[in-house]
């Protein structure tokens, strides 16, 4: 059973950092792929960050330059490090995995279903 288990979140200032932290259990091997998604009230869900085992790495437009997912196999574990920090990045951050596949060690992450999910951290920026 996989589960995967966020922190880090918070409140910060305009132009401020945070850095978000996700644990995974339950995965024998590094085969899967890791992302980040965040959802703000009555907004669509919307994938921030991904990255494969190899950190090939995906951003969404909206964070480009300023967000940067990493991945630590050893661990299991992923971080989003965001910096340059604006309110429309105000939202629920969600860290999640998909399930482990052979090809999912080298392929691009931004299009796979993600199967497991974290339960959330708050990010909240203000103005």
């Amino acid at each position: 059973q996989v589960q995967l288990v966020e922190s880090g979140g918070g409140s910060v200032q305009s132009g401020g950092s945070l850095r978000l932290s996700c644990a995974a259990s339950g995965y024998t091997d590094s085969n899967y792929c890791m992302a980040w998604f965040r959802q703000a009230p009555e907004k669509e869900r919307e994938r921030v960050a991904t990255a494969n085992a190899l950190n090939d790495k995906t951003y969404a437009a909206s964070v480009e330059g300023r967000f940067t997912i990493v991945r630590d196999n050893a661990k299991h574990s992923s971080y989003l490090q965001m910096n340059s920090l604006k309110p429309e990045d105000t939202a629920m951050y969600y860290c999640a995995a998909t399930r482990p596949y052979y090809a999912y060690y080298t392929s691009d992450c931004g299009g796979r279903e993600y199967n497991y999910w974290g339960q959330g951290t708050q990010v909240t920026v203000s103005s």
